[in-house]
């Protein structure tokens, strides 16, 4: 059961857009970009709001590969395997950060839901290769060593950020 809140931030979604059928994507776009995927529940609940059947809106989302039914964490890592990728050594880079991240075997996302690891056909950079995105932003020629780098530098990022936030509360009432 979602939070009211999720519900309201929908509605303002679909205020946004129109209640119409052809808002449909946008609306599923933009609640997958708030949330960092798109609950079934609100897929039921957008269908009933924009008056289309329920099957219809699920056969969209579905259909397009962007669109996803499980919670992804703060930081999305593509890793690209298309030809390109894979011939200048894609695969070894999301082993590593598999391993650093203790992924793989059907898990994508950390238990902490800080990382998610998606292996995608092609990102449309080859002359980058490899390549991997974090959140869209650009990654190019990794090796697993520059991978994993990477994500310390995000974990480090996370924990100074956490430790900022903690000293500001401590700062209140004495």
């Amino acid at each position: 059961m979602l939070e009211q809140s999720y519900y309201e931030k929908t509605d303002e979604i679909i205020e946004l857009h129109g209640a119409k059928a052809s808002s449909l994507i946008p609306v599923m776009q933009d609640v997958q970009a708030e949330y960092r995927y798109l609950p079934g529940e609100l897929l039921s609940y957008i269908a009933d709001k924009l008056g289309i059947p329920l099957a219809k809106a699920y056969s969209v989302a579905t259909f397009y590969e962007n669109f996803s039914f499980d919670p992804k964490g703060k930081y999305v890592i593509k890793v690209c395997d298309g030809t390109a990728c894979h011939v200048r050594k894609s695969v070894p880079v999301r082993e590593a950060l598999e391993k650093h991240l203790g992924l793989g075997k059907g898990k994508q996302t950390t238990d902490d839901m800080m990382f998610t690891i998606e292996i995608v056909s092609c990102l449309g950079a080859c002359g980058l290769a490899p390549v991997m995105t974090i959140n869209d932003n650009v990654h190019p020629k990794m090796n697993p060593e520059k991978a994993v780098e990477v994500i310390d530098e995000l974990k480090k990022a996370e924990e100074e950020s956490a430790d900022e936030v903690a000293v500001e509360t401590e700062g209140g009432c004495e």
